[in-house]
C-alpha cells in the first residue's frame, strides 16, 4: 500500500507539471507570433539599408566617421544577447558557449591582459559573466519589458560612444538568429568598426543603383553609418527574442510529450502494483479460510 501511495503522488506531480508545460507552450506560441512579425517586418529594411551602403561603398573610403576606423583590437567588447528566463532548452547556453569560444580563441591574448569586456542583454548572460568575474558593463535586462527601437538604441549609443572614445577597439555581437520555431542559429557578427562592404555577405539579387543624393553623398553616408549600426543591434535583439520563444515553445512541447510518456509508465506501474496487492489479499483470505476449515 505504501508503494501504491508513492506512485499516486508521482502521478499527481507529473500531471501538474504537464499542465504547466502545456500552458507555457501556448503562451510562447502566442508571443512567438508577435515576435516573428516584428523581425520579419524589420529584415527588409535592414537588408535595403545594407544594400544602399554597399552601392555607396566608394564613399566609405574617405569617410571621417569614427565607426569605420580600423584599429588593432587591443580592447574588445562582446555584446552577448540572451533572455531573462530559462526553460528554453539550450537557447541561452549556446550564446554563452559561442561567447566563451570567442574569448578563449580569437581574443585569448586580450583576455589574458584583462582587456575583454561584456555587454549582456538578458539576465542569463548577465548573471553568468558577473559570477565569473568578467568586466560586465551596465545592466540591460529591462529592455525586454519594452522591446522598442528607442530602448535598444540607448544601448547602441553607449557602445558607439565608447568605441569613438577609444574605450574599445572592436565590438563583437553574439546572438541566436531566428530561422523557424525549431531552429535557432547562433551567430557572431562584427558590430564595430562597421565591416567593409565587400566583406559583407552579398544580398541576394542585389544590383547597382544610381541614386540622386541630397545634400551630398558623403553627408548621407555619414548619417547612414550610425543608423546601420543601430539597426544591426536592434535586428539582433529581435532575432534573439523570436528565437527565445521558438526555443521555449519547442522545449515545452517536448516536455509535455515526455510527461505523457512518463504518465503512461507510472499508470502501468500503479496498475501492476494494485493488481499484485489484490492478488496478495485474495491469497491471504483463501489461505485463512482453508486454515479455519482444516
Amino acid at each position: 500500500m505504501a508503494n501504491l501511495k508513492e506512485v499516486r503522488i508521482r502521478i499527481s506531480s507529473v500531471q501538474s507539471t504537464q499542465q504547466i508545460t502545456k500552458a507555457m507552450k501556448m503562451v510562447s506560441a502566442a508571443k512567438l507570433k508577435r515576435a516573428t512579425n516584428a523581425i520579419v517586418q524589420l529584415r527588409p529594411y535592414a537588408t535595403k539599408l545594407k544594400e544602399i551602403l554597399g552601392n555607396l561603398s566608394a564613399s566609405l573610403e574617405g569617410s571621417s566617421s569614427p565607426y569605420i576606423q580600423e584599429r588593432e583590437p587591443n580592447k574588445v567588447l562582446i555584446v552577448a544577447v540572451s533572455s531573462n528566463r530559462g526553460l528554453a532548452g539550450a537557447f541561452n547556453m549556446n550564446v554563452i558557449k559561442a561567447t566563451n569560444n570567442m574569448i578563449s580563441g580569437k581574443y585569448s591574448e586580450q583576455y589574458k591582459n584583462g582587456n575583454v569586456s561584456v555587454v549582456a542583454i538578458g539576465k542569463k548572460t548577465q548573471d553568468f559573466y558577473e559570477k565569473r568575474g568578467y568586466n560586465v558593463i551596465g545592466n540591460n535586462n529591462e529592455v525586454f519589458s519594452a522591446l522598442t527601437f528607442e530602448n535598444v538604441t540607448k544601448i547602441t549609443d553607449a557602445i558607439m560612444s565608447g568605441f569613438a572614445k577609444g574605450e574599445f577597439d572592436r565590438v563583437e555581437l553574439v546572438y541566436n538568429r531566428f530561422k523557424n520555431a525549431a531552429v535557432q542559429i547562433v551567430t557572431t557578427e562584427q558590430l564595430l568598426p562597421l565591416p567593409k562592404q565587400e566583406e559583407v555577405t552579398e544580398v541576394k539579387n542585389a544590383h547597382k543603383v544610381d541614386y540622386i543624393l541630397e545634400p551630398s553623398q558623403s553627408e548621407i553616408v555619414e548619417q547612414l553609418i550610425p543608423k546601420s549600426i543601430k539597426v544591426q543591434l536592434y535586428k539582433a535583439v529581435l532575432d534573439s527574442h523570436a528565437s527565445e520563444h521558438g526555443a521555449r515553445m519547442t522545449s515545452m512541447d517536448k516536455a509535455t510529450e515526455n510527461a505523457g510518456e512518463l504518465l503512461k509508465a507510472l499508470k502501468l506501474s500503479y496498475n501492476q502494483a494494485r493488481q499484485a496487492a489484490i492478488t496478495t489479499e485474495l491469497t491471504e483470505i483463501v489461505s485463512g479460510a482453508a486454515a479455519l476449515n482444516g
